[in-house]
């Protein structure tokens, strides 16, 4: 059981980096264009926050470990 929620678990995590990867993208190319700056330090803020829950995800892996190996 344990070790499917940690394959689901990296799979959450492996999904936030790329949605943050595609979100700073699409603020770059905002930024190149120049249209509306606005909408991209909006898409930086977003990518930044699937940046932090990517980790977060991860975090939890590592954690889980550690309480098993404790025990």
């Amino acid at each position: 059981m344990k070790n499917n929620e940690n394959k689901t678990n990296k799979r959450v995590a492996a999904l936030n980096y790329f949605t943050s990867l595609c979100s700073y993208i699409v603020a770059i190319i905002n930024f190149i264009n120049g249209d509306n700056k606005g909408v991209a330090i909006m898409f930086l803020c977003l990518g930044s926050t699937y940046l932090c829950l990517g980790s977060v995800y991860l975090n939890k892996d590592k954690d889980e470990k550690n309480n098993n190996d404790k025990e």
